[in-house]
């Protein structure tokens, strides 16, 4: 095991939470006798550049500073090879730590607790999706909510969360159910009027949203949930349920269990822990321990 370690910062990450959690992260590592290394990236493809050199340079461990975006990034970085991930969530969403049960918004006790997992060698073997030559670690969204992010990306104003909350507003006074082909595995494909498909490796998206609230991150399996045809009306009753993941409960939630899924609907962007993947349809394969994470 290299003495080295390599921070990998998103510096805006949380309305610039990441800048500032770099430090007592770095800190932490230090405290337990190694050195640290910090990669910022002018944008996410040098970010990603710089952070693959990083792994082939032999670092003992690329640790994301940052939210599910920069997460996303360093599995990118870390596909295919030993070198393990450490997390210190200080984004917006979380997911991802959320998910591993790892600490959420102190730097310090996440560095604390990746330095004492590397010294320990011990790690947490974790699935993760894969899109093509793209990995993902949550959520894969199609549907109202991919639509959702769609607008409010497209919006100036108003900053932060807001925006994603006058987006779903707008979408609301639009909205229809999407007719969806799907297949599980190798299967016959399905055709389904639904409202969205979450595809799940881990359980939430969104900051806690419990989508797929079955998922587990070491079964080799996602969960995918399917809401119906829902009408309007019915989807506001629903959809706050979602925090507690008692949504699957309705009649019009189905789940499934698969380790492969092609989805495909005419108009809808896929979203893959937060990130744009591009327009349907989409490919998702289960990958089983793709990557080692530092969670103790």
């Amino acid at each position: 095991m290299t003495s080295e370690i390599t921070l990998f910062v998103n510096p805006t990450a949380g309305r610039g939470r990441g800048a500032h959690a770099a430090q007592p992260a770095a800190r932490a590592f230090r405290d337990a006798g190694f050195s640290v290394r910090t990669v910022v990236g002018e944008d996410a493809e040098d970010a990603l550049r710089r952070a693959r050199e990083a792994v082939r340079g032999g670092t003992g461990a690329l640790v994301a500073v940052g939210g599910d975006g920069m997460i996303n990034l360093a599995l990118q970085a870390i596909a295919g090879t030993d070198t393990p991930l450490g997390i210190v969530a200080v984004g917006t969403g979380n997911d991802f730590a959320r998910t591993l049960g790892l600490p959420i918004r102190d730097p310090e006790a996440s560095g604390r607790l990746a330095a004492r997992a590397l010294k320990g060698a011990t790690s947490r073997a974790v699935d993760l999706g894969r899109i093509g030559d793209r990995l993902f670690g949550t959520v894969l969204a199609c549907g109202f909510d991919s639509r959702v992010n769609d607008r409010g990306n497209r919006m100036r104003l108003p900053g932060g969360r807001f925006k994603y909350d006058l987006a779903m507003l707008a979408e609301l006074a639009a909205f229809k159910p999407f007719p969806f082909r799907i297949r599980l595995d190798d299967g016959p494909v399905q055709e389904v009027d639904a409202t969205l498909i979450a595809v799940g490796n881990g359980s939430s998206y969104g900051g806690g949203m419990r989508i797929c609230p079955g998922a587990a991150v070491d079964d080799g399996l996602f969960d995918v949930t399917v809401v119906g045809d829902c009408s309007r009306a019915t989807l506001l009753r629903v959809f706050p349920r979602v925090y507690k993941g008692t949504h699957v409960d309705h009649p019009k939630v189905t789940v499934h269990r698969t380790a492969k899924i092609t989805v495909e609907a005419a108009g809808i962007t896929g979203y893959a822990d937060g990130e744009p993947l591009g327009p349907l349809p989409l490919t998702a394969e289960c990958v089983p321990g793709a990557v080692r994470v530092l969670a103790g």
